[in-house]
């Protein structure tokens, strides 16, 4: 370790240069660096060897947790200074990267000892935040200040520190705006060509990226702090409903609808608060061109069937038909278009189970829901989609079981298919479910033989294997619900 710590400390020969003055540059183991006004000559032997260590220290940290423990001090103040190390991008990025790696590694040590560390970076993360000049660089910056927030949890922040932090979040918005505006003035530019336009693509993607980190701050901090960190965010919710109008880009819209996402998967009833801003947008976002749009607008309606409580019923039950259009679509199913498609069904499966007060004839449209099965590609949403079919299977529904129990064979196929394709794993809770379910199935010789007859060979090897596999006794109180389900005397 020790020859690593030693690259990652080494300080490369610096010189302050005066207006005009450009003789390193004849020199090919010096570079010419503008920080501000000021102009640096630095030597650039050894520092791609520094970049290296610190990388080195950031794999460590990661894949030793807390057998990196006796490390994490000297790493610790060797790498917070270097969150501004203008010097290398790299050296930078990867002291960023460090930070919630070296949290993490340091819990052995005890709560006392991990807020002193932090107390030590919080403060030189805000400042670099605030002044780093480079954009993939200032995006590690907000995934590692997002990911300290996680680690550490509600003690991560004081008030007034939640309230510095959201004024250098309202400036980033107000940035990512005017950037926009300028762009788009430009693009009427008479000398505006194809070169220029390169060039605004490039800084729309940037600004994308930027995009992109900035949610994933706000979902840190809405995990920690759920609708604590409402007040706070009152003032970034004008930049949202903005960032959700028609005319703005694809990111911009996706990004904010992930946002609202988040207020309403952490913050609950609380989020209706914002409902004027997002209820609309997003409902029309359904059916909207482009994928990511239709992906994040499902999301949202799903949590608010499972997390919106009451106050939600009335819009989940509206959200519906566009949800059904949008699984129903001739080309809902293609690569591109089936991940949105999934997240809608596992919309509708939220609000059934959680939010259906406002629907009418849900037997019926049990029946449309199981035609859509299966799904296997977001294995996040697939334990919400199968647990809800255990569910209904359990409660012995007339519509999944079928009259003299006619479609058995077909829920079994389904969940041979989910076995197959890894949709659920066997020694998950609802994989486990499955497998009782299944248990039972066989204990009807008739109709077990009959699921048997129609599967593939694959999906025949997939049950058997669930089969064979052990039940953990935590999960077997679940059985007495399946007792209730089918006669044993009924035929397919």
């Amino acid at each position: 370790m020790g020859p690593v710590l030693k690259a990652a400390a080494f300080k490369p020969e610096v010189t302050v240069l005066a207006d005009g003055d450009t003789e390193v540059d004849e020199d090919d183991n010096w570079e010419v660096l503008n920080v501000g006004d000021q102009a640096f000559g630095i030597k650039t032997t050894g520092l791609e060897e520094k970049a290296s260590a610190c990388s080195m220290l950031v794999c460590y940290a990661r894949e030793l947790k807390e057998g990196f423990v006796n490390y994490v001090e000297e790493t610790t103040k060797l790498m917070v200074p270097l969150l501004r190390f203008y010097f290398h991008e790299g050296v930078r990025a990867a002291a960023a990267e460090s930070l919630p790696l070296l949290l993490e590694c340091a819990k052995l040590r005890g709560d006392d000892y991990v807020r002193q560390m932090w107390q030590y970076m919080n403060k030189e993360l805000f400042k670099a935040i605030e002044i780093e000049p480079d954009h993939e660089v200032l995006g590690e910056l907000f995934l590692s200040l997002g990911k300290c927030i996680e680690t550490l949890g509600v003690s991560s922040l004081t008030a007034d520190e939640l309230k510095e932090l959201t004024t250098i979040l309202d400036s980033h918005f107000k940035k990512h705006f005017e950037r926009s505006s300028e762009r788009a003035e430009k693009r009427h530019d008479e000398d505006h060509d194809e070169e220029a336009e390169e060039e605004m693509l490039e800084e729309d993607d940037f600004d994308a990226y930027i995009l992109n980190r900035l949610s994933d701050i706000i979902h840190s901090l809405l995990v920690t702090y759920t609708d604590s960190y409402l007040g706070y965010f009152d003032t970034l919710v004008p930049h949202f409903h903005a960032l959700l109008q028609p005319q703005r880009t694809v990111s911009d819209r996706q990004w904010a609808l992930c946002v609202f996402d988040d207020v309403i998967q952490f913050t609950g009833a609380h989020s209706h608060r914002y409902s004027q801003c997002f209820l609309t947008r997003m409902a029309e976002s359904l059916a909207d061109p482009s994928a990511e749009i239709r992906q994040a607008a499902a999301y949202g309606f799903g949590v608010m069937g499972m997390n919106g409580g009451p106050v939600y019923a009335r819009a989940c039950a509206e959200a519906l038909p566009p949800l059904f259009a949008l699984i129903s679509a001739p080309d809902s199913r293609s690569v591109e278009n089936n991940t949105a498609t999934e997240n809608a069904v596992s919309a509708v499966t939220k609000i059934f189970k959680f939010n259906n007060s406002c629907v009418d004839n849900i037997d019926k449209l049990h029946q449309i829901w199981l035609s859509w099965l299966p799904i296997h590609e977001d294995t996040e949403e697939t334990p919400h989609v199968y647990g809800y079919l255990c569910d209904l299977i359990e409660s012995n529904n007339p519509v999944i079981i079928g009259q003299d129990n006619s479609n058995v064979p077909n829920v079994i196929k389904l969940f041979a298919d989910a076995f197959a394709k890894s949709a659920i794993e066997v020694s998950s809770v609802v994989g486990q479910r499955m497998v009782l379910i299944l248990k039972h199935v066989q204990t009807i010789p008739q109709i077990f033989q009959t699921c048997m007859n129609i599967l593939s060979n694959e999906e025949r090897q997939a049950l058997g294997n669930a089969l064979n596999s052990s039940v953990p006794s935590s999960t077997t109180p679940q059985v007495g619900t399946t007792n209730h389900f089918m006669n044993h005397h009924a035929s397919v």
